[in-house]
């Protein structure tokens, strides 16, 4: 005759102990001990998990701040050239090995990594690019664009190309590289000393007012009177001198 278990009622059952150094965590357990309502569980729970995630974006972005400082200018690798109808197409370019070759040990080092997600239409592809961090934290960029037809490609060899593309230019957006450094076949003279496009020019002053930098004496560090007279040349040392503030800013009050 098999014997009949026991069972321990549910309001007798042991609690485990929370996690020590989380005062949340501790309040749950305590209000689970004491009987409270599953409402008043529920709300703990909800502030437990909202204080996480603004845990996980803070260290994320202390992360991504750190990584940008420590990233150099991408080395352009590669060369295109080739005529059609429209005439001769010539630039330089670095490719997504190439990034990936510089990036990836620093990212590492911070624990932030990246995958692509690829989305194939009739006629376009998006592609999207995750940057995550090993806390949770992760940030989305996407882009779509027509299949790549140009030259003698074949249908399989339009998709590929246009994905290898959105692939390097939703990394470099995600991470924040700066546009500038591409080579789209101007003279790189003249682009250089060409004034920053709007979306720089507010990259520029958001890392400005999250570093709470004198806007003025960052002019004049640049020899400009306003932030819509820097040069493109000025663009990557602006965002890096900054970034290393921000990441300076965010470990210290980490660590407060």
């Amino acid at each position: 005759m098999n014997a009949i278990a026991k069972q321990t009622p549910l309001d007798q059952l042991p609690i485990a102990a929370p996690p020590s150094g989380n005062p949340l965590l501790e309040m749950i357990s305590e209000a689970v001990r004491a009987g409270q309502s599953i409402d008043v569980i529920r709300e703990l729970k909800n502030m437990a998990k909202e204080l996480a995630d603004d845990g996980a974006r803070r260290a994320f972005e202390a992360a991504m701040s750190a990584a940008k400082a420590e990233i150099p200018t991408i080395t352009k690798n590669r060369t295109v050239d080739f005529s059609s109808a429209k005439g001769r197409t010539h630039y330089a370019h670095e490719d997504l090995g190439g990034i990936a070759k510089v990036v990836d040990p620093i990212l590492g080092k911070h624990g932030l990594s990246y995958r692509f997600e690829t989305i194939t239409e009739a006629k376009t592809v998006k592609v999207i690019c995750i940057v995550s961090h090993r806390e949770g934290h992760s940030v989305r960029n996407e882009l779509v664009a027509a299949h790549d037809d140009s030259g003698n490609k074949n249908s399989i060899q339009a998709i590929g190309s246009t994905v290898t593309y959105l692939q390097r230019y939703t990394l470099k957006a995600a991470l924040g590289l700066a546009a500038s450094t591409d080579d789209d076949g101007a003279k790189s003279e003249q682009r250089m000393t060409s004034a920053l496009k709007p979306e720089q020019v507010e990259t520029i002053r958001d890392l400005i007012e999250k570093t709470d930098t004198d806007i003025q004496k960052f002019c004049e560090t640049f020899k400009v009177e306003a932030l819509t007279e820097l040069r493109v040349l000025d663009f990557d040392s602006a965002v890096k001198s900054l970034n290393i503030k921000l990441a300076r800013k965010l470990s210290e009050a980490k660590d407060a």
